[in-house]
């Protein structure tokens, strides 16, 4: 019988595996891809997320690997500046920065702490159930007892449908390409992340390592016929919007409509708990999903050091982070509409200039500052 089993090997499941290992328990993740692959191409790793990284002893690592961020910019279809948020304040405090990296990169630096040895690979979960303790049932190899597990496995998680069997996945309207490309950007844009709002679209750009950027696209769907194709839907933006998409091979770009998870009364039942997207996932407007993911870990571990009982553990860890990942949810969604208005657009963005850039600085320390 194992001990404790994670459940998925995305980067909520791997930070979590990083902080029962420096904890000393034993624990296995099992994880449906044949390999840990790159999906989304790049990701934000926010202040949040770096501070916990820092407490694992991989930040310099993760930073050595990224690109540093020091302010996001949001422009309109020119690229002149609507609003800008800098947080080098909060960096001092906090001594960490957010860092711009490749996902494939990220979890293999994570995985690679753990020790491959904890992760099996190829384990696509088909069937949980609870006897005594849990039994977990793999599409391929025979079943496996696990005293606790913990869901780590995605919106679609399998875990929260079959015990829990609560939530459902709603759709914001939205379409998103996702893109990784190498590209010589400007020197202005290095250190920059940027999101351009036009009118029921948006795009998005930041510098992932020395030669590759990552770019988005996205729009309301039910406003633009198909088929759709983004270097057609973006050519009134800026000239660089368009050469990032033509340089971009097919292969390199990914779409994905954008979702999220209705909020679920209970992320926990007897020694079964839930984290990141499996429990509350968020549209990625804020740059927030895996961070969220990443603090759930932080706080359990913070929990683990005070009691060894996980049930209790569980039951302070969702009375603890329920309020600001329902924050980070709502606040998403609501920034996703926003910023891909279809009228009064000017009048939008005049009044966004109009916010004081410590109103931006008090919502962006609201988000990273950790909650343990």
């Amino acid at each position: 019988m194992k001990s404790i089993s994670i459940i998925g090997a995305g980067i909520g499941g791997l930070t979590l595996g990083n902080i029962l290992k420096q904890h000393q328990y034993d624990f296995t993740i099992y994880e449906a891809a044949p390999e840990i692959r790159p999906v989304g191409a790049g990701i934000m790793m926010a202040v949040n997320a770096m501070q916990v990284f820092d407490q694992l002893g991989l930040k310099e690592k993760i930073e050595m690997a990224g690109n540093k961020i020091h302010s996001i910019t949001i422009t309109n279809e020119s690229l002149q500046p609507i609003s800008k948020t800098e947080i080098l304040e909060l960096e001092k405090k906090y001594n960490s920065c957010n860092v711009a990296i490749h996902r494939a990169e990220l979890q293999k630096i994570l995985a690679e702490n753990i020790g491959l040895d904890a992760i099996n690979l190829n384990h696509s979960l088909q069937k949980i159930e609870k006897r005594q303790n849990y039994t977990l049932t793999f599409e391929s190899g025979s079943p496996i007892e696990s005293k606790i597990v913990f869901g780590a496995d995605g919106i679609k998680s399998k875990i929260r449908n079959q015990i829990l069997q609560t939530g459902a996945i709603r759709s914001s309207g939205q379409k998103c390409w996702r893109g990784l490309v190498e590209f010589e950007l400007p020197e202005i844009y290095h250190h920059q992340a940027f999101e351009i709002w036009g009118k029921g679209k948006r795009f998005g750009f930041v510098k992932i390592s020395e030669k590759k950027v990552y770019w988005y696209a996205c729009i309301n769907e039910k406003s633009f016929e198909s088929p759709l194709d983004a270097a057609t839907l973006f050519r009134d933006f800026n000239p660089l919007i368009l050469q990032l998409i033509e340089a971009t091979s097919e292969e390199n770009i990914i779409c994905n409509e954008i979702t999220d998870l209705t909020p679920i009364p209970k992320w926990y039942t007897d020694n079964l708990c839930l984290i990141g997207d499996a429990a509350h996932a968020t549209t990625p407007n804020m740059g927030q999903g895996a961070c969220q993911a990443i603090e759930d870990a932080h706080v359990i571990g913070k929990l683990l050091e005070k009691n060894k009982d996980f049930n209790t553990v569980f039951q302070e860890f969702q009375k603890i982070r329920r309020k600001k990942v329902d924050y980070i949810v709502n606040t998403s969604r609501t920034i996703g509409k926003v910023s891909q208005w279809e009228h009064g657009n000017s009048l939008r963005n005049f009044l966004m200039r109009l916010i004081p850039q410590n109103m931006n600085q008090k919502m962006a320390k609201k988000i990273i500052a950790l909650e343990m």
